[in-house]
């Protein structure tokens, strides 16, 4: 991802959704659907920590009939309530697991559903200036033992975090002030704000986190840094108990042009941005 692409991308949704969303009255309101049971949906923290479930959930719960159930954990824990039958749909953001998933046999496909970035986020009187250089950004961390949170919960975040690091060459725990917490992106992003640290955290739960302490961004705009989500429904024959109908609606309601829509939307009154930007295909 080049420098200023999401500003770039900006643009460009933003024309396509409100021409797509003003022909015709897709996005009217419809009347309450009936009710026709539970769907469990295996995310991850930043879908909630940002705001974006409770933001869009009461919509597919009105509009199709389906009681969503959200599970946030880390997109690792996610695959595998998906793997062991434990959910029937899947928001998740480590698009390399995502397709092994499939492959594995667990799902019949992936689906594109939208996308943000990753940012590191620092002390503002810090040693390193505000940047669009990662690895400069994190060799400098591991040279200095500045003091990094890191989620360490094998969620999507930690995986791009591990992913800079191996393509450093360079083993963070040689950093005697490298923590590794085991906390979803809102707990890290405390611990960070709270020790005047670094960490790597999604632009979306960085907005919407009320008090940033002494923290800025540090490094954006790398291409490493793309944030990709994916939506998988979880194949029947993985547990008798999985809801592929259920499952199914929910892919099929998220990457509807009115729910991307809708997603476009979330973020733009507060900061003039959308959070996340939709590209279901």
């Amino acid at each position: 991802m080049k420098k200023k692409m999401l500003a770039a991308a900006l643009m460009c949704v933003m024309i396509g959704v409100l021409l797509a969303g003003c022909a015709g009255d897709e996005t009217s309101q419809p009347d309450a659907a009936q009710s026709k049971g539970r769907v469990i949906l295996a995310t991850t923290t930043s879908t909630q920590d940002s705001g974006l479930l409770e933001f869009i959930l009461p919509v597919f719960t009105a509009e199709t009939g389906w009681e969503i159930y959200a599970i946030a954990v880390g997109t690792g824990e996610a695959l595998q309530m998906g793997r062991d039958g434990e959910a029937d749909v899947l928001l998740v953001h480590s698009r390399s697991e995502e397709d092994r998933f499939v492959a594995d046999g667990y799902a019949e496909a992936r689906f594109d559903v939208m996308y943000n970035d990753f940012i590191i986020v620092g002390p503002k009187d810090g040693p390193i200036a505000h940047n669009h250089d990662i690895e400069m950004t994190f060799r400098r961390i591991a040279e200095l033992e500045l003091t990094f949170i890191s989620r360490g919960d094998n969620s999507g975040t930690h995986m791009k975090e591990t992913e800079i690091w191996q393509a450093l060459g360079t083993d963070p725990l040689n950093n005697s002030n490298y923590m590794s917490v085991g906390q979803g992106m809102g707990a890290t992003l405390g611990m960070a704000i709270e020790l005047n640290a670094y960490t790597l955290t999604d632009r979306a739960t960085w907005l919407n986190y009320a008090d940033r302490g002494d923290l800025i961004i540090i490094c954006e705009g790398a291409e490493i840094l793309f944030n990709p989500y994916g939506v998988i429904p979880i194949y029947a024959n993985v547990n008798a108990r999985i809801n592929t109908e259920g499952g199914q609606a929910f892919v099929d309601w998220i990457t509807s042009q009115s729910t991307q829509y809708l997603i476009a939307l979330f973020g733009v009154e507060e900061f003039g941005a959308p959070l996340f930007f939709p590209n279901a295909r």
